[in-house]
């Protein structure tokens, strides 16, 4: 059943991506803002209080709709609950209009363009790049978006489901990186939350996030250049054992052999965004990387866009043969 809902999600979400401005983000954002305000007394316990709350609430709540659909309904109306919940989670459209319009400014030598929408993305000064630092910097928030929106939600989803759980992994996941970066941007509004709340947030989105995220990298080296990307992928976590998002970009770096590094493979944290959605990432650097531990390869090109998005594809494709390969077995068993 989890083969066919991520399949359908899938296939929904290309040909009716969901609007930015929807009801469905509006209130998520209502609800971290809600729990934030009323739970949130600046002490530890109360911070994990408010994360637990923000996060484990809608992920128990798609679970029990879940297990009353499959007691009452069948498991064809739980099943398109979790096509439901897997087209809010999960999907390329809700970054890859930013990846497409950069790509297509750069093709087009139009460079001025390409830096006013990458600042307009990430919320970034790029107005001094020169074109290899924008390709570069496409690169990594574009990876780091194709995980969190994809590769990420697919590994919880699937692994929860397998136990029965429905879409709660998916839910538990995307509400997991949202509240940590929408209470980071809170952070520095007219409604800021206290340092606990920020650090138990930050510390269960890293925790959460660990094991997709090195799911995400191994798919990258299975589907690019294995040996390359398990070997910038080692040496790099040497240096940087609890960064994902730097197992994330040195395995793609090795996959596609480009030299990544700077804003996205330094430690980092969320940043502001324009506006403030559900799916919508930046990041902010936090420590500086002189240029000797970028990772090795080429300088970024435009031709490594599309290498990126064909890298992309693939682990797709190999994470749906797999589930239907699993699906195939459970049947047959």
């Amino acid at each position: 059943m989890s083969f066919f809902a991520i399949l359908f999600a899938l296939l929904i979400e290309q040909v009716r991506p969901l609007a930015r401005a929807n009801p469905i983000h509006s209130g998520l954002r209502s609800w971290a803002r809600w729990v934030a305000g009323n739970f949130d007394a600046g002490k530890p316990q109360h911070g994990w209080v408010a994360w637990g709350l923000a996060v484990l609430g809608p992920a128990l709540a798609a679970l029990v709709v879940h297990v009353l659909l499959i007691a009452y309904a069948g498991w064809v109306f739980a099943m398109l609950w979790s096509v439901g919940v897997l087209y809010v989670t999960l999907g390329f459209r809700q970054f890859s209009h930013h990846f497409t319009n950069i790509r297509d400014a750069l093709d087009a030598g139009d460079e001025a363009s390409a830096r006013q929408l990458l600042a307009q993305w990430q919320q970034v000064d790029a107005s001094q790049l020169p074109r290899s630092e924008i390709v570069r910097h496409v690169i990594e928030y574009s990876v780091l978006a194709a995980h969190r929106h994809v590769f990420g939600v697919l590994a919880w989803f699937s692994v929860l489901a397998a136990f029965g759980l429905g879409p709660a992994g998916a839910v538990l996941y995307r509400m997991s990186e949202f509240v940590s970066r929408h209470w980071h941007t809170s952070a520095k509004s007219e409604h800021p939350v206290s340092p606990a709340l920020l650090s138990a947030a930050a510390r269960a989105w890293a925790a959460i996030d660990w094991l997709p995220a090195r799911v995400t990298a191994l798919g990258f080296a299975v589907v690019g250049s294995f040996e390359e990307a398990i070997d910038c992928w080692r040496n790099y976590a040497q240096r940087f054992p609890n960064d994902n998002d730097g197992v994330i970009l040195a395995a793609t770096s090795g996959a596609v052999n480009v030299r990544l590094g700077g804003e996205a493979l330094k430690a980092a944290a969320f940043s502001p965004n324009q506006s403030g959605s559900f799916g919508a990432a930046g990041l902010q650097p936090q420590a500086t990387m002189d240029s000797s531990e970028s990772t090795p390869g080429r300088e970024a090109e435009v031709a490594h866009l599309r290498s990126i998005v064909g890298l992309v594809w693939r682990s797709v494709v190999l994470w749906m043969v797999l589930l239907a390969l699993l699906t195939l077995a459970r049947l047959l068993g």
